[in-house]
Parts: C-alpha cells; structure tokens; sequence
C-alpha cells in the first residue's frame, strides 16, 4: 500500500547529513572572521582549519604532528635549523601550487604590526623575529624564514624548541594567498575583505561556499586539495548557536550531529538517559577571569586577590557545571608532560575579606563597581552570577554584561572593561603555550599587566636545554602569575559535548581540533 507523500515524515538535516556525507556541527559563537593569521577563538580555528593547511597536521586519534604540506623535513643536530619539503601537489584552491615562498610571505604577514596579528608571537621562536617585528630589524631577509626554492623551505629558530612541530600546526603558521588578498586590498590591511565566500582562496581540504552571519557557515570539499582521497565528507555546515540551550534544541531536533557544548543543567540528564551521545573528554583549556589592573581598584594586587580567594571554585564545578571539570588551583593545566604547575590557588573568604581591607576597602567600601563581561553563548552568565554572589558577599558591587563576541573582543582589545570572561586553549601541547600570554608585548595580554621577572623567567626557560631547570624557570614564572594574579583561573576544562552516533573518525583529542578529512559520517 502507498504511503500519501503528505504523511511521510520529514527527513531530518542529521538524516540527509548521513546519506550525503554532509555533517552539521555546532559553533560556540558566530564568527569574527577568517583570517588564519587575526582570528583566536575557537569558533574561528574550528572554521579555518577546514579551509587551510600547515607545514604540520594532527593525528585524528592522538593530535600527534604528522605531515601536511610538507611530506617530511629534518632538523640539525643543534636542534636550530629545520628544512621542510613541500609536497609537489600541494594546490591552493584556485589550482595554483603551494610553495615555499607563500609561507615566506605569510610569516611575513603575521610578523608586520600594522596586521595586528594577535598571535605573532608565536612566530618568535625564528630567529631575529622578534627584533624585525619591534622595528629593531628592518631587512626580513635575516629573519629565520628562507625559500630555498619552491618546494623546500629552512626555518632557522632562536633557540631550540622541542615543541616546534606541534607549534606549526597552529593557524598562524598557515599559509595565506598573498596575490589573492593583493587583489582587495594591502597584505596587512586590517578591513580587507578577501576571506568573503567570492573572494576566499585556501590549501585545507574544503573550500567556502557561504558565511551567513548568525545563520550557517558552509564548507565544501576541495577538488584541489593534495589528499582529496582521504577526505570522506562532501560538506560541513557549521551552525553559530545564539546560545547553548538553543544548541542542545537543535541535537535533539536532528539539526545538528554535534554541538560545541551542553547545558550544565541537562548534563546528568544525558549521563543518565543517553550516555551513548554524551562526550567527556580531558581538554588543555583554562577557564578565567582578565582583570583590567589599569582600573582604580583592580590596579591593587591585594584587591585581586581578594576577589580570587572568594570565589569557590569546587561548588562552580561539582554543583554547575558538571562535567568533570576541574578547580583551578593554577593558570596552567595538570597533564602536560614534564611539568607540574604551582597550585597556589584556594578558596579563603575570610582572609579575602582581610585583604580587602588592608587594600582601603573594608566590607568592599570606597571601591568601584565591577562589571563581569561575558559573550552571550555557553554557559557563561550561570557561572558569572555565580561568581557575582560570591563577591557581594565582600561587600563588592558587581554586575554581569551580556555581549557578543565580536564586541567582546573589541572591549578586550581597547582594554575597556573591568572583568572580562576569557578562556586559554594550548595552542600547542607545552605550559609556554598558556604562560607566554601574558609576557609584557603579547598581542594577546589584554590586563594592562607587564612584570619583568615574569618576562625574563619565561626569557630564560626559551634558551634552556636543560629540561629540569626549564620546568623551574617555568614554575617560577607561574608562581609570579599567581602572586600578582592579574587574571583570575576558575578551572580547568573539559569538552561536554553530544555526537550522534553516526559520526565516526572523532577522538578526544587534548586540544580538541579535529582533523575533519579523517571524519565521515554512517548509519
């Protein structure tokens, strides 16, 4: 007997995904861009590193470096020179051939301050970088970045960096079409508009088809790309959540086979009920707090730390968020090899209260309002009025503020907030990778604080070959962190996510990027 066409049920975005091959995935936020060499935030990265390619790629089972544009490379024996050989197929997606020259070029790019790259620091372990990004060099040709010809390219390094591999997976290594960008505009022009879908020319495994603000990211396979055999999926969509209730809406709807995050209220419910779609994973990502400490009354030490002894990071995480995270005890993560951070931090209302008094403001008086500012998406306001208890209870005036993120992060560039919600994931698997953020000239520091023991510490550690005394030098860099405490940990994360059980290929990972050519979807 037929079934009238009127009374079938509608197939589902997740169930047409599948027999398409085309995966829907949530996003934390809407984008602030596409610029490998601008963007930091983890909605962006999920985005970019579809579309583009490094030297370096990620293991999809253990995020270990395995070879991307360049097929394999060598080093001296002083650990200083590293020569990569590119693949000969390796193709923007316009079919032009990747070379040595455009990761030349692009270092370049990152290097120049008028971009602003945030990130360019990352680029400091090149020989010279530094000084020629300062103004001190002005020939780039004795920065530590050589074409040698087009398939071979030397990186010469300050000092040694065990971590360098890892380092080069990070999109401020990718490489950008530089005649491309040429055509809308200058190389380090901030407003160029060469990532619009017309416009967009990448070397990763998709190409873009369209950036609908607050709606869809679309991502199609790339014909051009070197390893297009491997790549399973014929498209990602990525879909920006208004917030994290709406994301978990659209799961459970068939919208999406995976979302960013989950409502800390729904978390024991899926534990208990659905474990098979629950994701738990360890993840090197610092929740925290930036204090501006140029601001009267966050420019004393002793009123910040007031503020971190109140808050009770053990009742955040076993009574809110519930996901297995853990209370921050320090900036940097347990869990990376060959180093233990310091876990100075604790829970002290009373001593809180002490010190806010001996700074000038007994029972809070006389200081000045606060005003936690967070990103509308996520579970950020529920911890913020959390947060926002605890030091009323100091006698502290606190207000929460809602935002987006695009203005978030102009408020964080101009230094134009009070507390400001922010999160660190380790761009590469080393504790340099969340302590150099807050180095005196990081593009990425955003508290107005500078300390030059901190800086010269973290100095020292860079041009040690010795392993142990580069973990103290580190501690001690830490340990000055969280003396003078001009960001405030809260803990320490985990991905809790939902992934429908058709996808395949997606690992925990500590980094949480997810090499999406190894991911496909099936019944």
């Amino acid at each position: 007997m037929a079934i009238p066409s009127g009374c079938k049920k509608r197939e589902t975005d997740v169930e047409r995904g599948i027999r398409e091959q085309v995966l829907h995935r949530g996003l934390s936020a809407d984008l602030a861009g596409l610029d490998p060499h601008r963007e930091t935030g983890l909605p962006e990265i999920n985005v970019i590193s579809a579309l583009f390619e490094g030297l370096v790629g990620e293991h999809p089972e253990t995020g270990a470096p395995v070879p991307g544009v360049a097929e394999r490379w060598e080093t001296s024996a002083d650990g200083l020179i590293w020569t990569f050989h590119l693949r000969a197929n390796a193709k923007w997606s316009n079919g032009a051939p990747v070379t040595a020259r455009d990761f030349v070029g692009s270092i370049q790019r990152v290097l120049s301050r008028p971009l602003g790259a945030d990130n360019a620091a990352m680029l400091f372990v090149l020989a010279n970088a530094e000084s020629w990004y300062q103004g001190g060099l002005t020939d780039f040709t004795h920065v530590g970045a050589l074409a040698v010809d087009d398939h071979t390219l030397r990186l010469t390094l300050a000092h040694p960096a065990p971590f360098l591999l890892s380092l080069l997976s990070h999109p401020v290594w990718y490489p950008v079409p530089l005649p491309v960008i040429e055509q809308h505009g200058g190389v380090t022009q901030r407003d160029n508009r060469w990532t619009d879908p017309a416009h967009l020319v990448g070397n990763g495994p998709f190409v873009l088809k369209a950036n609908r603000r607050g709606e869809v990211i679309i991502v199609d396979k790339s014909p051009t790309y070197w390893d297009a055999a491997t790549v399973r999926l014929a498209a990602i969509h990525f879909h920006p959540a208004a917030d994290v209730d709406g994301e978990e809406r659209a799961f459970r709807a068939g919208q999406l086979h995976l979302t960013e995050a989950l409502p800390v209220a729904k978390v024991d419910s899926y534990r208990r009920d659905h474990p098979d779609v629950l994701r738990i994973s360890p993840f090197l990502d610092t929740y925290f707090y930036r204090l501006n400490t140029t601001r009267p009354g966050l420019d004393k030490t002793l009123v910040r730390r007031a503020l971190s002894l109140a808050i009770d990071r053990r009742a955040l995480t076993e009574k809110i968020t519930r996901g297995g995270q853990q209370p921050a005890a320090s900036f940097t993560p347990a869990g990376i090899t060959g180093y233990t951070p310091p876990a100075t931090l604790r829970h002290d209302p009373a001593e809180a209260a002490r010190l806010l008094a001996e700074a000038g403001y007994p029972g809070g008086a006389g200081l000045p309002p606060v005003e936690i500012m967070i990103n509308s998406s996520g579970n950020h306001r529920i911890i913020a009025e959390a947060v926002q208890q605890m030091w009323r209870q100091l006698g502290v005036t606190v207000a929460v503020n809602n935002m987006e993120q695009s203005s978030l992060f102009a408020k964080r560039r101009a230094l134009d907030y009070s507390v400001l919600r922010s999160e660190w994931v380790a761009d590469f698997a080393d504790p340099k990778s969340f302590l150099d953020v807050f180095r005196g000239g990081s593009n990425n520091n955003h508290t107005g604080w500078n300390n030059l023991a901190y800086d010269a510490a973290l100095h020292a550690a860079d041009r040690s070959a010795d392993p142990v005394a580069r973990e103290q030098l580190l501690r001690q860099a830490e340990t000055i962190l969280l003396e003078e405490l001009p960001v405030i940990p809260i803990y320490h994360f985990t991905t809790v996510r939902l992934v429908h059980p058709s996808v395949r290929g997606w690992h925990p990972l500590p980094l949480d990027r997810h090499p999406y050519k190894h991911v496909w979807l099936e019944h």
